[in-house]
């Protein structure tokens, strides 16, 4: 009889052990999970689709990649939409369906902190750039766009002038 109630406390403690056991991965991956919800994801979009559809895209985290165009004060402290021109410098990406000429994409409102926009100040018209962020406002139909990562990919080569 002493075996027997042996043999079951030695399972019960068993079976406490590996419930123990079993319950570490499933905190971790709970803690997998919130971490991975906190974290921002970004959808890569085609800028001439978030044009299209701006309220589709309105509050989500998009990441777009294009070829720059130029500093602009676009958009800069336009009421509905704020985003100070103290504190943030709008730029425009050339269109992506145009090749043959520069043309702006105006449509697609981006604002880009000015204390890192100045780290770009040498990027030229047709500099590959990726830039991340959210799409804040639909005002007047636009995207509005407030940037939180800007990486250059590629620049063109510069072109000596005589």
């Amino acid at each position: 009889m002493n075996k027997i109630k042996s043999l079951v406390l030695i399972l019960m403690i068993a079976a406490g052990l590996s419930v123990g056991a079993q319950q570490i991965p499933s905190r971790t991956i709970v803690n997998a999970q919130t971490l991975q919800t906190q974290q921002q994801t970004c959808a890569l979009v085609n800028p001439l689709d978030l044009v299209a559809r701006p309220n589709f895209y309105l509050n989500k985290n998009i990441k777009i990649k294009a070829k720059f165009d130029k500093f602009s004060t676009l958009g800069l402290d336009y009421k509905p939409a704020m985003k100070s021109s103290e504190k943030y410098i709008s730029f425009l990406i050339q269109r992506p369906d145009v090749t043959d000429h520069n043309i702006p994409l105006s449509e697609l409102k981006l604002f880009l902190d000015r204390t890192e926009a100045e780290k770009y100040i040498e990027l030229n018209s047709g500099d590959v750039v990726e830039f991340s962020g959210r799409v804040f406002s639909t005002a007047l139909g636009d995207p509005w766009v407030e940037v939180t990562n800007f990486n250059v990919i590629s620049t063109k080569p510069k072109t000596e002038t005589k």
